[in-house]
C-alpha cells in the first residue's frame, strides 16, 4: 500500500518568485533554514521512502551539487517550452513500479505524508477539503464518494470539492495506466500541459481514492509571500515536532 518510490517535479524556473530564483531552482529556497526540496526529502525518508528521482532542468547543475548522491537524476532539457506532464512523462519508468508523486514547490508535514503514504489504498491523492473559494491559480479537484473524479484549474470553482495538494501516490497497476495517459497525452502534443492533466484522464476510468487533509499542514509555494506562509507554518508546528529532521 505504501510505495518505496518517489518522483519530485522540479524543473521549473519559478519566475512568479522574481529575483529570488534568478541562481537557483524555486525549491532550493529555504524555509527555517532548510531548503524546501531537503524537507521533502525528509519527509519521504520519514515514511520509509528514501529511493528518490528528482527531474530537474532550471539551474539543474546547482540542485545536483547540492543534493549529490542523495537522490537520482533526470534532466527536463526543454524544461523552458514544456510543463510538468512532460517532466513527468520522463520518469515514466520509475512509475510503472509504483511511486510517490510531488510537486517540489509544496511544504507538506511529515504526518500528512504519512497519512497518504498509510492509507490503505495503491492509488490516492491529497486534497485539502477545507477552502471555501477558489481561483484561477488553485488546481481544482471534485470528487464523488471519496474518489476524485476530475482535476483542473479550470474547473468552475462551484463544481470543485478541494484543492489538489500536489501529493499522489500510485500502487504498480495504477502507475502503468497513469504511464498510459502520459504517453498518450505526449504523443498528442500536449508538451506545456499540467501533470493534472494525466491525472484528470487517470480518474475518469481508474479509481483513485481522495485522502484529506483534515486541516494538517500544508503550503504551496509560488509567489515571494508564500514564503512568509510556509515560514509561520513551521514555527507553529516546530514545538510538535512536525518538521524534525529525518535520521
Amino acid at each position: 500500500m505504501s510505495p518505496r518510490r518517489a518522483v519530485i517535479l522540479a524543473a521549473g524556473n519559478g519566475k512568479r518568485m522574481g529575483r529570488l530564483t534568478a541562481d537557483r531552482p524555486k525549491s532550493m529556497l529555504e524555509v527555517g533554514g532548510i531548503s524546501l526540496i531537503n524537507r521533502s526529502l525528509d519527509a519521504l525518508a520519514s515514511a520509509g521512502v528514501r529511493d528518490v528521482t528528482i527531474i530537474v532542468g532550471y539551474q539543474h547543475q546547482r540542485m545536483r551539487d547540492h543534493l549529490k548522491d542523495r537522490v537520482r537524476f533526470i534532466e527536463n532539457a526543454r524544461y523552458n517550452e514544456t510543463n510538468s506532464l512532460y517532466s513527468l512523462w520522463l520518469a515514466r519508468d520509475v512509475l510503472t513500479d509504483g511511486a510517490v508523486i510531488m510537486n517540489s514547490d509544496v511544504l507538506v508535514s511529515p504526518k500528512l505524508l504519512r497519512r497518504l503514504l498509510h492509507a490503505p489504498v495503491d492509488d490516492a491523492v491529497l486534497v485539502d477539503t477545507t477552502s471555501t473559494s477558489f481561483g484561477d491559480e488553485e488546481m481544482k479537484v471534485k470528487t464523488w464518494q471519496g474518489f476524485a473524479i476530475d482535476f483542473g484549474k479550470d474547473l468552475a470553482p462551484w463544481d470543485a470539492d478541494g484543492e489538489n495538494v500536489g501529493v499522489l501516490k500510485f500502487g504498480a497497476r495504477g502507475g502503468r495506466r497513469l504511464v498510459a495517459h502520459l504517453d498518450r497525452l505526449v504523443a498528442e502534443h500536449h508538451l506545456n500541459a499540467w501533470a493534472p492533466a494525466a491525472f484528470r484522464a487517470l480518474c475518469q476510468e481508474w479509481p483513485l481514492r481522495v485522502v484529506t487533509t483534515d486541516g494538517l499542514p500544508w503550503t504551496e509555494i509560488d509567489f515571494p509571500e508564500d514564503l512568509a506562509r510556509a515560514q509561520a507554518l513551521i514555527d507553529a508546528t516546530r514545538p510538535h515536532a512536525e518538521y524534525k529532521r529525518a535520521a
